[in-house]
């Protein structure tokens, strides 16, 4: 039986309706008719009846009464992230891998626990372990209760971080001794490969993690900072993603290592500790160097590797100089959604096989933007030279005479030879069209390192343990690892949600607990936005809005 609304005329009328089976198909009889809408709501009847009818449910009165702030509240709760993303954390495997690692060493709390308390808090919070601990009391998380304290949190980080006995030092990085964080990668990595045994490339990046506070340690570092932070020390973080930008690993290093010093060591690791024994690796140009490139043709590994166009003389000379018609991979676009234009042309020199790729949106971009800093420069220059010699945009078309500064015209017609492109080298056999698909593959894991910094927020660092530095950037990889999976699987539905949006409205969904007439009930609160989206794509039941509190030995009465 079900209320509708009936037009006749000009006219709305309110219905008491109920459906009945005759034969084989649905009924509508009217049991009453109400009387006009219009008049039933400005006379206030609507609402009359509609309250009168509240003492028959005990769900609408308790849910009617705490809307109207006739209830007391005792807590509030909010369930939502430890219900999505705790069942994620199972199907990925991860709890019962850090459990076997665990084994029957007696810790006093749950170690599990806590990191999944910590991951957590990366997704909807970030900040530090002590801000982790205070977060986690306004949330229902399984099995992590006002007994766990900041000290838990350290203690956890610690052993994430903590060296393996020597016979299991067996392919550790020069960076960094083997840690239990490995093994548990390796586990994941192990999981996974038994439902997806192709692993045919990888793509690989560095990032630069700062830190707050005084302390040494052998992995703080002044080096290049990715964060513009030089005067701060800070630690290097490289991660492994396969083809679908699903997390592999992480491994952290001393914050001077330079990137071309990164790659041959993670390549040995996954080799040694992976089992993957022969996989196309994709890295941007600050990986790539003579020393590398032999390394990587040792191992018998294919790569596909980013270039240095300046620096690199036999690039600057010798293959942007090469004759040759380029192919149309992607033509110019007429719409923003569409893919960025794309031409590739393919150059030998000496053996080795490079790409030339070319966006000419981004060359109109590159030669208005060089037009508009000559233009500006021209006028300045009638006006003195004191102000520009300075500004590193003017400087670079500028040319010193006897007694004078001038546009350098060949500078300007240099930089052209630039405009829009970007060079690769390949020791692989895939089509020229494909090795360049594959490496713009490699932004996505740059958008991913731009999440670890912005939305799991791994700094600043205020650890002084290499251990605890260790675990704590662990839990963002492991965040990392959820995120993607949610990701995945939302998209399997054909839902697109933007990250920020998924975090809020997840967050909101809560538990309130309230008294209402001696009794005590708990009630959910609704799962707006974009939250039920998530949790149907995971699977996960959201309980019931309104269930009853019974005393022990009683069956709790769901009000759905």
């Amino acid at each position: 039986m079900f209320i509708r609304v009936k037009k006749s005329g000009d006219r709305t009328y309110l219905q008491i309706v109920e459906n009945e089976r005759v034969g084989g198909s649905v009924v509508q009889h009217v049991v009453a008719t109400l009387g006009r809408l219009d008049v039933l709501q400005e006379s206030g009847q609507l609402d009359a009846l509609l309250r009168s009818g509240l003492r028959f449910s005990q769900r609408l009165v308790v849910l009617d009464a705490h809307a109207s702030g006739a209830t007391t509240t005792t807590s509030t709760r909010r369930i939502g992230p430890a219900l999505l993303f705790g069942r994620l954390w199972q199907e990925c495997g991860i709890r019962s891998v850090i459990d076997s690692l665990v084994g029957r060493r007696r810790f006093g709390f749950s170690i599990e626990r806590v990191i999944f308390a910590t991951v957590l808090h990366r997704l909807f919070a970030p900040g530090s372990d002590r801000a982790a601990e205070k977060w986690m009391r306004g949330y229902a998380i399984e099995g992590v209760d006002e007994s766990i304290d900041l000290q838990h949190f350290y203690r956890t980080m610690g052993w994430l971080g903590e060296a393996l006995p020597e016979k299991q030092q067996v392919g550790a990085t020069p960076f960094i001794a083997r840690a239990n964080k490995d093994v548990i990668e390796e586990g994941l990595f192990a999981l996974r490969r038994d439902l997806f045994t192709k692993l045919d490339l990888v793509f690989f990046d560095t990032t630069s993690l700062y830190f707050e506070g005084e302390g040494k340690n052998p992995l703080k570092r002044y080096g290049h900072s990715k964060d513009h932070r030089p005067d701060l020390l800070q630690v290097v973080v490289g991660v492994v993603l396969d083809e679908q930008g699903t997390p592999i690993c992480s491994q952290i290093m001393p914050g001077n290592t330079t990137d071309v010093k990164t790659l041959i060591p993670i390549a040995e690791r996954l080799t040694q500790q992976f089992g993957v024994q022969r996989v196309c690796i994709v890295a941007d140009r600050g990986m790539i160097s003579e020393t590398t490139v032999a390394e990587l043709e040792r191992l018998g590994w294919d790569y596909i590797l980013g270039a240095r166009m300046h620096r690199v003389k036999q690039v600057c000379d010798e293959v942007l100089s090469r004759p040759g018609r380029y192919q149309e991979v992607f033509p110019e676009r007429r719409c923003s959604h569409g893919p960025a234009p794309l031409e590739v042309k393919e150059v030998h020199v000496e053996g080795t096989r490079y790409i030339v790729c070319r966006n000419e949106e981004e060359a109109r971009k590159d030669r208005h933007a060089r037009q508009s800093i000559v233009a500006s420069l021209r006028e300045k220059l009638k006006h003195g030279v004191k102000s520009l010699v300075g500004n590193k945009g003017y400087r670079r078309y500028l040319k010193a005479t006897h007694d004078a500064l001038q546009i350098d015209e060949a500078r300007i017609a240099y930089e052209e030879r630039f405009d829009g492109k970007w060079v690769l080298r390949t020791n692989t056999r895939l089509d020229t069209a494909e090795v360049a698909l594959k490496y713009k593959q490699l932004w996505t894991v740059e958008d991913i390192f731009r999440t670890m910094k912005s939305i799991l927020d791994t700094r600043p660092i205020f650890h002084h343990c290499a251990d605890n530095i260790s675990g704590h950037v662990f839990c963002s990889f492991l965040a990392l690892l959820l995120r993607k999976r949610l990701q995945d699987l939302m998209q399997a539905r054909g839902w697109q949600a933007e990250w920020a949006d998924v975090i809020r409205d997840v967050d909101a969904v809560q538990e309130v607990s309230v008294t209402h007439q001696d009794k005590q009930f708990i009630i959910r609160t609704e799962a707006t936005g974009v939250a039920g989206k998530a949790f149907q794509a995971v699977g996960v039941p959201l309980p019931p809005v309104l269930r009853e509190v019974q005393k022990r030995g009683t069956t709790p009465k769901p009000h759905r």
